[in-house]
């Protein structure tokens, strides 16, 4: 035998290192140690030789031997000579014989691992070297129960390493694993079930540890083994009895769910799943009102769900097969579980409800498909109905201030819930209508005495019906006349009964949200504006207590005002008046907190800006309501700015930024008022969005917190680009000079898409300031792009990777613009340098995003200077780099034509191959055919023929040759 030429001698100052409290150079020597065993060729030997004689107690070193073990049979397996395969043979079973023998077992973590290192061997040598493995293994240990514990572990690992579909195998794998259960189940598979049955009934009593872990696996085989196996007299009575045992029943519940979940015929799986139930409903199991351990009936109710699943889906199957009789005898046998459905997913805890929900929806989608109800399927969906009605409902325990794990999982449980409502919509709406109708306005009746949980939960079924009822772009107010007036009955209620004074957050909430999502209602029923509008503005809304509420308050304020804007001419002062204090720019000294953080305020000042720009006032008050809203950000901002600029404290001069950051948001989201019909010139309002550039500009020079002023100055001119026209473009020249100075890649980036909105947007009109700005603009690209930095910084490589991108798409923003002028003007030198760098971005980067891009620039400029009055020197240009770079960027190993946006690429690359034959003609085609393909040592049949497929008008045909001719290239 392979190990007698090593002495069984392990390194004892190294495994000192295996001790989780073992100093770092111990641990240190372990590891090299690990390392050394693992390569040496026969070394790891003195492992198998040590467990095979249990020279060690140590857990830590057995753990270490066992891992050694498992990397020779993992990765080195085809390397082992035969004795040393041997020797792992007998090593492991050598093992398994000293724990028959032990009075105690090993610790768990031991017998895991060993088991690890069992089903790996069994992998690699069950087809070939030890078909034998599994009758070996049960020989051994007979009835033992250290043994029978490895060898129910064994199989577990090997489940994992052939069955389980969770894990990602390559296709030789797969392939393997299928001949593997082909020859277990030709083999072995009857022994084992027959051991099974034997661990189950020998330990059900005794040893309930041991018939879990068996249950387990019988779980996990019989997806893929011969059911009749398992599914027969015997072990399903065995498996019930055991449903009876409170250690086993757990256990037995899965193991019977996943028998019924096993894939077969429709009418052999009705047979299975209706035998089961006969036998489980006599056993007493279906009276689950009388069940008081929530644990089994989280498992029980799992397989009532899997049984009903079961039955709904041999339905479906046998419908589409036209198996007329038995899908009837299916759908009776579906009705028969209802009422178990019913009284599971009522049930107070949760996650046994939960656990109904896919049967449940199931159910519904049957209910669907058929022509019509009988009074009975009408009974159950208004039972369901309540039941979902029911479990909405929060409970007492429900934390609102300090939502946690337990609340989430409430939270995510109602979206279950939701789903169910809008199936039950989608069987019967006015069934649905109805019940919420009758429930909603009961509650409402006596809503001062009713406890929070009902009060909401009534609030809540109306916005629900929102969503569950279809009605295009919200309008729920007209079309059917009954969902009509049952809708505008309850909102009626909703804001006449006073349920919105509820003193709590939760209704309050419910209330507002309702109010917003059926705003169309105040349009039909305009006399309740007011009303609602003075809960938004009070203490119920705006001004209650909770921060929460206030601040989805004010997101649902600003909602209502866009949307009901036009009703609102009547209250436009008063509102304005209402909400001054909660415009104001909270500075960042002040100690008391503000009623709404910036983020709300945001909101607060598009709704001030709709109303203003929105109302029927003339020009002049208009004029004046904004001036009166912006000129308080101004005033603060110029202060602000003076204090920040004397300041020396970082953490103060963070916080002068952000609240000088917000006064420039709140005046920017102020302009989302305007549209096309309602500008900034047609309200009057162009001096006072002009007043703030030029309070807010000054910013841009402020040497200190320069990324946070910076950023939110850009954002403003973006804004103002849209809404003031031409009367900003005095103002982007100081601009830009202030914003290229000292600029990180991010800050360039983030300026690029400013010069491109202009460029699009005034074209011409912008011409010579482009001129001007285009080379300091690419120098400071340059700058950035050329700066030394780390190999492995990745975010510095990505921020480059971003800036390219930008810089590209700048390019190619100027030359789609036409002002090809502006190019042509910076001088031959400069010119030269920025084509090569679009050259360069083509082939050399292997980014396929920029890549595209600079095709598409490439293009354009053949098309703007490749004729023959075109540029001079250009079409040199174009032969020497630009058709070069159309076929080495393809030819480079980064270019990934599997990859969807490097084919786009390619498609770009073809369409300037295509250009330049537009503009050159024949000349092109000479250049190709005689010069540049010879020396790409391309065939003179498949020049031709690509010289051919260019000359024809279809396009296509010449994008899909090209990805071919270059694959072919590639082989």
């Amino acid at each position: 035998m392979a190990c007698r030429s090593v002495s069984a001698v392990m390194d004892e100052q190294a495994l000192l290192g295996l001790n989780p409290n073992a100093d770092a150079p111990y641990r240190q020597r372990a590891l090299a140690y690990f390392e050394q065993l693992k390569e040496s060729q026969d070394a790891w030997e003195v492992c198998a030789d040590a467990l095979a004689k249990g020279v060690y107690s140590d857990d830590h070193v057995k753990f270490f031997c066992f891992q050694v073990l498992e990397h020779q049979i993992k990765f080195r397996h085809a390397a082992l000579s035969a004795a040393q395969q041997q020797l792992v043979r007998e090593t492991l079973m050598k093992w398994l014989q000293t724990q028959l023998m032990n009075a105690q077992p090993e610790k768990a973590f031991i017998r895991n691992k060993a088991a690890q290192v069992f089903a790996l061997t069994f992998v690699m040598e069950y087809l070939t070297l030890w078909p034998e493995f599994f009758f070996d293994i049960l020989s051994l240990v007979g009835l033992n129960p250290h043994g029978v514990d490895v060898y129910l572990r064994t199989l577990m690992a090997v489940d994992a390493e052939v069955v389980d579909r969770d894990i990602v195998h390559t296709p030789e794998e797969t392939r393997r694993n299928t001949l593997i259960k082909d020859s277990m189940r030709e083999q072995c598979i009857p022994s084992l079930v027959e051991s099974w049955f034997q661990i189950l009934t020998a330990y059900q009593q005794s040893q309930p540890e041991l018939t879990c872990q068996c249950l387990e696996v019988v779980g996990a085989y019989v997806s893929w083994i011969d059911l009749n196996l398992i599914a027969n007299d015997r072990f399903v009575n065995l498996l019930l009895s055991q449903m009876s045992m409170e250690d086993l029943r757990e256990e037995a519940c899965d193991c019977l769910f996943e028998i019924v979940n096993k894939g077969m015929d429709p009418v052999d799986k009705t047979k299975l799943v209706e035998s089961l139930c006969q036998v489980l409903q006599s056993a007493g199991f279906f009276n689950v009102e009388q069940e008081e351990d929530v644990d089994f009936l989280a498992k029980f109710s799992r397989l009532v769900n899997g049984m009903g699943q079961s039955l709904v889906l041999s339905w479906t199957k046998l419908v589409k097969s036209g198996s007329v009789k038995e899908a009837a005898e299916t759908l009776h046998a579906v009705e028969a579980k209802v009422p178990l459905l019913l009284q599971l997913l009522v049930h107070e805890d949760d996650d046994i409800s939960a656990n109904m929900v896919g049967f449940c929806y199931d159910y519904l989608h049957v209910l669907k498909q058929l022509p019509q109800l009988t009074q009975q399927q009408k009974a159950n969906v208004e039972a369901v109905m309540l039941a979902v009605m029911k479990k909405l409902t929060y409970d007492d325990e429900y934390n609102f201030e300090n939502e946690g794990e337990d609340e989430a999982m409430f939270v995510e449980y109602r979206k279950q819930l939701k789903m169910l409502l809008d199936r039950l919509a989608q069987v019967s709406p006015e069934l649905l209508l109805e019940a919420v109708r009758r429930v909603f306005t009961a509650t409402m009746q006596t809503w001062q005495t009713a406890p929070f949980m009902e009060a909401e939960v009534a609030i809540r079924l109306l916005y629900m019906l929102g969503e569950a009822l279809p009605a295009s772009h919200g309008a729920h107010f007209s079309g059917d006349a009954a969902k009509t007036s049952a809708l505008q009955d309850m909102m009626r209620t909703l804001v006449s009964c006073g349920v919105s004074s509820y003193q709590h957050s939760s209704v309050s909430l419910e209330f507002f949200e309702t109010v917003v999502r059926y705003d169309k209602f105040f349009i039909v029923e305009p006399q309740h504006i007011p009303s609602v509008l003075m809960a938004f503005l009070d203490h119920r809304g705006l001004r209650h207590n909770s921060p929460k509420v206030r601040s989805r308050v004010a997101y649902l304020f600003s909602r209502f005002i866009k949307t009901l804007h036009k009703h609102m001419t009547a209250f436009i002062e008063d509102i304005l008046t209402r909400i001054q204090d909660l415009l104001e720019l909270a500075p960042p000294e002040n100690g008391f907190p503000a009623l709404l953080t910036s983020d709300d305020q945001l909101f607060m000042f598009e709704a001030a800006g709709v109303l203003i720009v929105s109302g029927d006032s003339p020009v002049e008050r208009k004029q004046v309501l904004m001036r009166s809203l912006l000129a308080p950000l101004m005033d603060a901002f110029r202060l602000l700015l003076a204090k920040l600029l004397q300041e020396s404290v970082e953490e103060r001069q963070a916080a002068l930024a952000d609240c000088l950051s917000h006064a420039v948001g709140f005046a920017s989201r102020t302009s989302k008022a305007f549209s096309n019909k309602q500008t900034v010139k047609q309200c009057g309002c162009t001096e006072v969005y002009r007043d703030c550039l030029h309070s807010f500009l000054p910013a841009l020079s402020c040497p200190v917190q320069r990324g946070a002023l910076r950023s939110a100055v850009r954002s403003f001119l973006h804004r103002m680009i849209i809404c003031l026209e031409e009367e900003v473009l005095p103002f982007v020249p100081a601009a830009s000079e202030h914003m290229l100075k000292d600029c990180e890649a991010k800050d360039l980036q983030e300026f690029i898409p400013l010069i491109s909105q202009i460029t699009a947007k005034f074209k011409r009109q912008v011409s010579p300031f482009l001129q001007q700005i285009f080379m300091p603009l690419v120098l400071a690209i340059f700058e950035v792009l050329g700066r030394p930095a780390e190999e492995n910084d990745q975010t510095a490589a990505l921020e480059k990777q971003m800036l390219r991108r930008s810089y590209f798409a700048f390019i190619q923003t100027i030359a789609g613009s036409g002002m090809n002028e502006v190019m042509a003007n910076q001088g031959a030198e400069n010119m030269e340098r920025v084509l090569f760098t679009i050259i360069q971005g083509a082939v050399e980067f292997p980014d396929p995003v920029a890549q595209k891009t600079c095709f598409i620039i490439l293009s354009r400029l053949v098309e703007l200077w490749g004729g023959k009055d075109g540029m001079v020197g250009f079409p040199d240009f174009i032969y020497k780099h630009i058709v070069p770079a159309c076929f080495l960027a393809p030819l480079k190993p980064t270019f990934d034509l599997s990859d969807a946006q490097t084919v786009l690429t390619l498609s770009e690359c073809a369409l300037t191959l295509k250009m330049i034959h537009l503009k050159r003609g024949s000349e092109f085609i000479q250049f190709l055919q005689h010069e540049y393909l010879p020396s790409l040592q391309v065939a003179p049949e498949i020049s031709q023929e690509l010289c051919q497929v260019l000359q024809q008008p279809d396009v296509k045909v010449l994008k899909n040759y090209i990805k071919a001719f270059f694959q072919r290239a590639k082989l």
